[in-house]
């Protein structure tokens, strides 16, 4: 039997901007996100009936969960094309925290939806992909495509950005789970939404990391405040990454806890995440290149 193998990269907000609140609740957002290249690893292929196995250093709390999106995106595509299977299994190995900010449940959903196009040689265009996505989460859209770009809307417009320059991050999550919905409504108080008049879009290729780190430190994320509110340890991970050589800029990404720190050198990346490994053995810590 056919297997097809997909990588789901971890989804990094560069910056993120809630522009104002829908009155059926959903926040307009603006994001520059890119993609790092660790993430989950997803393998689907053909059998009856759907099932879902999950191994990894973050597997155990997704065996208890009756229903995981991976799952209901391979159950959502084989309804949205006419039961092109019997069903299908699919395998995830689940590197990434969850609840991390990442957007890796998302980014698990989107992988399933690209390797089942190839599977069976659907030629899946970005419209029936995309209505494929919004039914099964705001960020599955922007993981579609694991490439530089600026979503809006409630997540669901993505508009490509050309590629970015050579850039190397550091990834650290204190090992704390932070609810979407929780840090949203932390953000609810008066004031705290910042209707910006111009769109904060990336107008212009970046010539290097440190153009790249000086335009995204004129953004803002503004999930931030709200989430160092609930979880002080955010603001000490984002201390211990600017204390690190050769750090341009450190942030935390999407609804946290995980931060990045921007670094325009690989070796000074991956001896930043190792000096802060070694002073916090029990953070999870990543170096990654950035896309």
């Amino acid at each position: 039997m056919k297997t097809v193998r997909q990588f789901a990269p971890a989804k990094i907000n560069l910056t993120l901007h809630v522009k104002g609140r829908r009155e059926d609740g959903f926040h307009l957002i603006e994001s520059f996100v890119a993609f790092a290249d660790v993430g989950d690893e997803i393998t689907v292929k053909s059998l009856d009936g759907f099932d879902l196995k999950v191994s990894g250093p973050f597997a155990g709390p997704l065996r208890a969960e009756e229903n995981n999106i991976a799952l209901e995106a391979a159950i959502a595509f084989v309804n949205g094309f006419r039961n092109c299977l019997p069903g299908v299994h699919v395998d995830l190995v689940k590197n990434l925290p969850i609840a991390a900010g990442m957007g890796g449940g998302s980014s698990d959903a989107a992988a399933v939806i690209r390797a089942l196009a190839y599977l069976v040689d659907i030629n899946v265009s970005r419209t029936a992909a995309g209505q494929l996505a919004i039914g099964l989460g705001a960020d599955v859209t922007v993981c579609l495509d694991p490439q530089a770009c600026f979503m809006s809307g409630v997540g669901n417009i993505v508009t490509a950005l050309p590629a970015l320059p050579e850039t190397y991050a550091v990834l650290v999550n204190p090992n704390i789970k932070m609810l979407t919905g929780a840090v949203f409504a932390a953000l609810a108080v008066p004031g705290a939404i910042r209707r910006d008049e111009l769109s904060l879009k990336p107008e212009h290729a970046f010539v290097d990391a440190a153009d790249l780190a000086g335009f995204v430190g004129s953004c803002r994320n503004d999930l931030e405040a709200p989430a160092i509110r609930m979880c002080h340890e955010i603001a000490d991970v984002q201390s211990a990454l600017l204390a690190r050589d050769g750090c341009l800029l450190a942030r935390m990404t999407g609804s946290g806890a995980t931060c990045f720190g921007l670094f325009a050198d690989k070796e000074q990346a991956e001896r930043g995440a190792a000096s802060i490994s070694q002073k916090a053995p029990d953070w999870w810590v990543k170096p990654c290149r950035l896309n």
